[in-house]
């Protein structure tokens, strides 16, 4: 462990502390004294291993220690993220935090325009994603000219999630967003992270136009993870040419689900395509009907193309533990925090080892 560097605002480390926060891993200590002195830096450390902490202690410390007078900002903070899942499950972490008068905010496709507009004027820490960088703070940069004159940090989180064709189109934005940032003076710190990125330091480099420093010693402790291969078993019937045919994946996820929930085991079910989410969603829930009603309603489906306050629902039950079991697409794979996360079922390799990590 580490100290909390003597910089630090006090609002700040006591709203951690609040949160049950003493001591910081020396990983995080390291990436947040690095932001801090204006170093580029990329935290590469395991899932699960505050690295949060790395970017937001010298953020929200240069928004308190900048703030002017009747609480006009400073100094303001770029994050980006490339859900919106991630984007909210961020804010809902600064909200509990309860730093006095932060103002923190997402600016996304969700966003109602009273909304755009109060962020625009007031946001101290906005929370996008790449497409709205693109597409509206850009742009529309004379418009949120207060807000890039502010600016000081620039995070990137799940840098990883930003590889080949859309990778090197959201490289072009960062180079374009420090085009638009040093006209109205700023020189802001990058700061990215990711659990499973190769080659940290290069791939930051790529994305940013920049050097950057990695950091990659993880100083915080893992529970032990058991990686199992299931193979569903074959069925009574034949296929074309007499060929053995197995259960299909979907009703086996549902059975394991089914038999994890009953358990009391958390769990999330990562499914490849919407539908299969909802099917397996459904048919866990029948099952569990048999058993207990009452289980069968902490069972949900959770994919792209909710309302926004259906996914924020369904969000925040998972993070309190009303629900036991979610059936899931990858939108939901990105840095989610869920404290209490027993296991993971994951349908079919997912295409790549890092999403595969990432799960």
């Amino acid at each position: 462990t580490a100290p909390w560097p003597a910089w630090v605002s006090p609002d700040v480390a006591d709203a951690w502390r609040r949160a049950g926060i003493e001591q910081l891993w020396q990983h995080q200590a390291t990436a947040a004294d690095q932001a801090r002195a204006g170093v580029l830096t990329v935290l590469s450390t395991g899932t699960a291993s505050g690295k949060s902490l790395g970017y937001l202690l010298p953020a929200l410390t240069a928004i308190t220690e900048k703030r002017g007078p009747r609480g006009r900002r400073g100094s303001t903070t770029l994050y980006l993220a490339p859900t919106k899942a991630l984007a909210q499950d961020q804010l809902a972490t600064l909200r509990r935090l309860g730093i006095p008068d932060l103002c923190v905010s997402t600016h996304d496709g969700d966003s109602s325009p009273e909304e755009r507009e109060w962020t625009r004027d007031h946001g101290e820490y906005v929370l996008t994603n790449p497409d709205m960088l693109h597409r509206s703070l850009l742009p529309g940069h004379e418009r949120w000219t207060r807000f890039w004159a502010a600016l000081d940090y620039v995070v990137i989180d799940e840098c990883h999630h930003y590889r080949g064709v859309f990778g090197a189109h959201v490289a072009q934005i960062m180079r374009r967003l420090r085009r638009v940032a040093a006209l109205y003076g700023a020189n802001p710190t990058f700061v990215l992270a990711s659990a499973t990125v190769a080659e940290p330091e290069v791939a930051a480099g790529r994305l940013t136009g920049l050097e950057v420093q990695a950091v990659t010693d993880d100083a915080s402790p893992r529970g032990q993870v058991a990686l199992a291969l299931w193979e569903p078993p074959f069925v009574s019937h034949s296929g074309e040419n007499g060929a053995p045919v197995r259960r299909s994946a979907t009703a086996e996820m549902a059975d394991l689900l089914t038999d994890l929930v009953i358990e009391g085991v958390r769990t999330l079910a990562f499914v490849r395509s919407r539908h299969g989410a909802e099917t397996v969603a459904l048919h866990t829930r029948r099952l569990l009907d048999e058993v207990d009603a009452e289980l069968a309603g902490r069972v949900a489906a959770y994919r792209g193309g909710y309302l926004p306050e259906e996914r924020r629902a369904l969000e925040q039950s998972l993070r309190s533990g009303e629900l036991i079991g979610l059936a899931a697409t990858n939108a939901l794979e990105l840095g989610i925090d869920i404290s209490g996360l027993d296991a993971v079922l994951i349908g079919g390799f997912p295409g790549t080892r890092a999403a595969l990590w990432q799960q």
